[in-house]
C-alpha cells in the first residue's frame, strides 16, 4: 500500500478565454500515459504524457504563439514542491507552472498581471488578441522581423540541431533571406509561420509568425534549438 503517492499542481492559462486552468495531478494519473488538463471554455487543454525513461512531456497552449509548446522534465523536476515554471521559447512570458499549490496559484496571479499590461501596451482588449489572426503572408513586415532575427542568430552560431547541437557554429540558409548563401539550413515561409529545417538531419521548428505580437516576441529569442 502506497501511503504517500508523488502529487504536484499543474496549470497553465488558456490563451482563448485567458481563465487560469489548475489541477493536481498524482503519479497514479500518469501511469494512464495522458492526462489532459482543458479549461472550461473548451477551447484550450494542457497535454502530460508519462514516458518509460522517468521524464513527463508536456504540451502547453501558448498565450503568444498560435501553436502549442512541448516540453520535457524529469519526474523528480515535475513532482518537486518548488515551483517550476516553462516559458514559451520565443518571448518571456511563463505559459505553464508545476509545484506547490499555493505557490503556482501565486506565479498564475502574477503573470496575469504581467499579460494585462501587455494588452494594455498594444491596444488590445482580451486574452485571444494576443495571437490574433493575421496572415504571416498578408504581413511583409512580419516575415521580415522573424527572418531577421533567425538570420542573426546564424551569424552568431545559436542555431542548433541534432547534428550540431549546442555550442557548435551553425548557418540558416541565406539564400530564403536573399543573400544567395548556400548552408546546411533552410527557412521556408510556410501559413503558418517560417520553418527552419536542418537539410542533413531533418530537424526543424516552426517559428510562429501570425500576428506582429508574436514577431515581436521572438526578438527576445537568444538561440533556436531544432528538434
Amino acid at each position: 500500500m502506497i501511503l504517500n503517492e508523488k502529487r504536484t499542481t499543474v496549470a497553465y492559462r488558456c490563451p482563448e478565454c485567458g481563465s487560469g486552468v489548475l489541477s493536481a495531478v498524482g503519479l497514479f494519473n500518469l501511469s494512464a500515459d495522458l492526462v489532459k488538463l482543458k479549461c472550461t471554455c473548451g477551447k484550450s487543454e494542457l497535454k502530460i504524457f508519462y514516458n518509460r525513461d522517468d521524464t513527463v512531456r508536456l504540451q502547453v497552449p501558448c498565450m503568444i504563439c498560435s501553436s502549442p509548446h512541448n516540453f520535457t522534465i524529469r519526474t523528480n523536476v515535475f513532482f518537486s514542491d518548488d515551483l517550476f515554471v516553462l516559458p514559451c521559447p520565443y518571448s518571456d512570458i511563463n505559459i505553464c507552472f508545476t509545484g506547490e499549490l499555493n505557490l503556482v496559484k501565486a506565479e498564475l496571479a502574477r503573470t496575469e498581471l504581467e499579460l494585462i499590461d501587455l494588452l494594455e501596451e498594444h491596444g488590445l482588449t482580451d486574452f485571444s488578441a494576443l495571437h490574433g489572426d493575421e496572415e504571416v503572408l498578408g504581413d511583409p513586415q512580419i516575415r521580415d522581423i522573424v527572418l531577421f532575427v533567425i538570420n542573426d542568430l546564424d551569424e552568431e552560431g545559436k542555431i542548433y540541431c541534432r547534428c550540431h547541437p549546442e555550442g557548435t557554429p551553425a548557418s540558416v540558409d541565406t539564400e530564403d533571406l536573399g543573400e544567395g548563401k548556400e548552408s546546411r539550413y533552410e527557412a521556408e515561409i510556410t501559413k503558418d509561420g517560417i520553418l527552419v529545417t536542418c537539410k542533413e538531419c531533418g530537424a526543424s521548428r516552426l517559428i510562429p509568425a501570425d500576428s506582429s505580437l508574436s514577431a515581436h516576441a521572438f526578438l527576445n529569442c537568444d538561440s533556436l534549438s531544432l528538434e
